[in-house]
C-alpha cells in the first residue's frame, strides 16, 4: 500500500534537501558582485555593561560578532583592504571582531553589529582610484616662482637697516 503522506517520514529527504538549499543560499549581500555566506559570521551574546538596572545583570544583550577574514569567500584584494581598514579590531589570526552593546535588546544589537560589518565590507570593496602622476605646466611654475620672489622682497623689507 502506498504511503498516504501522513506519517512521520512523509516529507523525509525532500524536505531536508529543501531546508539545506534554503540555508545554503542565506547570503549577506555586500555589493552587486560581493556577498558572504551567513555561516561565515559567528555571533556570541554576552552581558552588557553600563546602566540598565537588574536587566543588565540578567540578560545577555550585547553581541560579539566574529568574521574570519582569512577563511572567508571574499576576493583577495577586498581581504587586504579590510585588514588595513579594521586596524585593532582584527586579531592576529585574521578574525574581525565587532562588538555592539548600544541597544537594550539582543535583536537590535545583532542588527547593529551586522550593519557595521556590511558597512565595513562595502568600504573595503571600493577600489581606490589609481593615481596618475602629473607635472605642473610652465605657466603655473612661473607664477609660483614670481610669488616666491615677491614674498622674499616683502620679508627683506622688514629687517633693520644695516650700516
Amino acid at each position: 500500500m502506498p504511503d498516504s503522506g501522513a506519517g512521520p517520514g512523509a516529507f523525509g529527504r525532500g524536505c531536508r534537501e529543501l531546508v539545506r538549499s534554503i540555508m545554503a543560499t542565506a547570503m549577506i549581500q555586500i555589493t552587486d558582485t560581493v556577498a558572504i555566506d551567513e555561516r561565515e559570521v559567528e555571533e556570541r551574546f554576552v552581558r552588557a555593561s553600563g546602566p540598565g538596572g537588574q536587566n543588565v545583570n540578567k540578560v545577555a544583550t550585547a553581541v560579539e560578532l566574529r568574521f574570519d577574514v582569512a577563511a572567508s569567500s571574499l576576493p583577495g584584494d577586498v581581504k587586504a583592504r579590510l585588514k588595513a581598514l579594521a586596524g585593532s579590531r582584527m586579531t592576529a589570526d585574521g578574525v574581525l571582531v565587532l562588538d555592539s552593546r548600544e541597544h537594550r535588546t539582543q535583536a537590535q544589537n545583532r542588527e547593529a553589529a551586522r550593519a557595521r560589518l556590511v558597512a565595513m565590507l562595502q568600504q573595503a570593496a571600493v577600489r581606490p582610484k589609481k593615481r596618475r602622476p602629473t607635472k605642473p605646466k610652465p605657466a603655473a611654475r612661473e607664477k609660483r616662482l614670481k610669488a616666491k620672489k615677491l614674498r622674499a622682497e616683502v620679508k627683506k623689507g622688514r629687517g633693520r637697516e644695516r650700516i
